[in-house]
């Protein structure tokens, strides 16, 4: 078995799918896997190939994709890229494998079973990025720049950023994944992009939660305000709000 690896990122995924497959047409498909790194225990008899990104090759990918399949088979795709499970890569290719044969169809094959999974984790991903939307809380920098800390499971700072794209275009904003140590920047009237921070940025813009403004404090007493002693339920909060996300929020500091 050979076991295609690459790093978390969109060109990297697409160029390990454009190798993998060109390797699968000499030996066959099913002697095939595709993973995300870090691996951390490999098998003893199987091979590991490293897949560095290449433009040209992940271009080739998407363009196929969307030419042979279809647009919304592509966004299935991206979402699935974003997703931090480990089987996602696997189920991408899966997924792939039956699209390429099958055409624009696949996505009503609902009794296909890599068509369903592939649902499966375009859905979870999005319900992240929703819960995320919600759960974001910006800090206010001199009254010129807004920071959000998320530590997200999926890849989704650049999803929440186009919702806040939207909704504060006129303001200078950047959402920083801890986890990733990227961050999706918004500069006043323009376009989001992505930055791979490095650990010196990083650091720094760690920092940024330790300052508050007057809406921290009003955020709190609104959080206390609206809250009804007799009906405080901890069992239902934490389903709806999980721990795990209440780390960069204000109300729970």
């Amino acid at each position: 078995m050979k076991i295609f690896t690459c790093k978390d990122r969109l060109e990297d995924i697409m160029t390990c799918i454009y190798d993998a497959w060109a390797e699968a047409l000499k030996i066959a498909h099913n002697q095939i896997q595709l993973k995300k790194e870090p691996i951390f225990q490999q098998t003893m008899f199987d091979e590991y190939i490293h897949i560095d990104g290449n433009p040209s090759k992940a271009e080739k990918v998407i363009r196929s994709i969307r030419r042979n399949i279809s647009e919304e088979a592509y966004l299935d795709v991206y979402y699935a890229t974003l997703s931090a499970e480990e089987d996602a890569l696997q189920a991408i290719y899966n997924f792939l494998r039956a699209g390429f044969a099958a055409g624009g169809t696949i996505l009503r094959q609902y009794s296909n079973p890599h068509v369903i999974k592939l649902l499966e984790i375009r859905r979870r991903v999005s319900n992240e990025a929703h819960h995320f939307r919600e759960f974001a809380r910006f800090q206010s920098l001199d009254s010129q720049v807004y920071v959000c800390h998320l530590e997200p499971r999926s890849d989704v700072i650049m999803l929440v950023g186009t919702h806040f794209a939207d909704r504060m275009p006129s303001e200078h904003w950047m959402i920083i994944d801890d986890n990733r140590k990227t961050a999706c920047v918004h500069p006043k009237d323009g376009e989001n992009y992505l930055r791979y921070l490095t650990d010196e940025e990083f650091q720094t813009l760690r920092k940024t939660e330790e300052y508050e403004d007057e809406f921290t404090d009003m955020w709190k007493t609104f959080f206390h305000a609206i809250s009804i002693k007799q009906r405080e339920n901890y069992v239902c909060q934490r389903n709806l709000f999980p721990i795990w996300k209440r780390k960069h929020a204000v109300e729970f500091k």
